[in-house]
């Protein structure tokens, strides 16, 4: 009986392991790589090394990335990839990362908050503005004039217009 219960406590012990091993595994290649030098944004065609604060990244379900040189760039390419890399779809991608405007911190893209409007240009001028938090969000738009905090699947084709 205690051989058994030992067992069980052994294969459960080992099983628990491999799990913790998986999953930190899984964390790290969330975490965007550094764009490469020569890195050009498929949108614009901007080398993106020239933004780092700007900088925002897409990895695939394949594990490659496409780098850009700000999230107007990035949600352009999201809205429609197949028309700068014909063979992608949005079900290809499986992260998306921005910088956080204030701290300079990778963040999940698709739980970013996004402020528009305001007098803060990017790379390619008016631009969406992440943050990780909504109060960094709402202080940022209070202090710079932004119009509007947006949440990712609110950001549409029209809004990329109006910032144009």
């Amino acid at each position: 009986m205690r051989v058994t219960i030992n067992v069980k406590r052994t294969f459960l012990g080992t099983v628990l392991v491999y799990l913790l091993i998986a999953c930190s595994a899984q964390a790290v290649q969330k975490t965007p790589a550094t764009p490469p030098a020569k890195a050009k944004c498929p949108v614009c065609g901007m080398f993106v090394g020239k933004y780092p604060d700007w900088v925002c990244s897409m990895t695939f379900r394949d594990s490659t990335s496409v780098y850009f040189d700000g999230p107007k760039d990035l949600f352009t390419f999201y809205l429609d990839p197949g028309k700068y890399v014909p063979a992608r779809k949005q079900t290809d991608i499986a992260d998306i990362h921005v910088k956080d405007y204030y701290s300079l911190a990778v963040i999940d893209g698709r739980r970013a908050f996004y402020v528009i409007g305001g007098n803060v240009l990017g790379p390619m001028g008016k631009e969406l503005v992440p943050f990780a938090g909504k109060d960094d969000a709402e202080g940022f738009m209070r202090d710079h004039r932004g119009v509007k905090i947006l949440h990712f699947t609110e950001i549409t084709r029209s809004v990329l217009k109006g910032l144009e």
